[in-house]
């Protein structure tokens, strides 16, 4: 089972009360084309989609104060992670972690990690799918995050950092 994991909603998702709601963000682009969805279908459809693909959705953050929907206006010193080891204990068949962007990897890193056995379970940080992230193209991302349906697959994932 994959775990993707972003840093923290931005305020269009929490106002939509959706994962990736913002318009702009290519996260439900690039998985409609690695599992074969439409990518506008209602949110529901989408979800359902990521759940059959063994896919699941959640923030490394549980608060934090920020300005606008920015991660690097996420302010340090308020950051508060959700509680992984608890999470990772009641969900023992996820086996690949991937980091949307480098906020997330970097949170996780600070809050989670170092407390943590990760035992078997893989990390790789994948390019954000956020439209700040304008550095790479729409088809560089996408090529990046195949790495999801690689590790499903029983390829591993490209290593921590690498993005292609």
């Amino acid at each position: 089972m994959v775990l993707i994991l972003g840093s923290m909603p931005g305020l269009a998702s929490l106002a939509a009360f959706q994962y990736y709601a913002h318009p702009q963000n290519g996260f439900w682009r690039i998985a409609a084309e690695l599992l074969g969805f439409d990518a506008s279908a209602p949110y529901r459809e989408r979800t359902r989609a990521l759940k059959t693909a063994r896919i699941a959705l959640w923030d490394v953050l549980r608060s934090c104060a920020r300005e606008g929907s920015l991660d690097a206006g996420i302010a340090k010193d308020t950051e508060v992670a959700n509680d992984f080891r608890k999470f990772f204990r009641a969900h023992k068949r996820i086996t690949h972690v991937f980091f949307n962007g480098a906020k997330a990897q970097a949170c996780f890193t600070r809050h989670v990690l170092r407390g943590m056995d990760s035992g078997s379970i893989s990390f790789a940080r994948l390019p954000s799918t956020s439209p700040a992230n304008a550095s790479l193209s729409f088809e560089r991302k996408l090529e990046a995050w195949r790495a999801i349906i690689l590790s499903q697959a029983g390829s591993p994932p490209r290593r921590e950092g690498e993005t292609k």
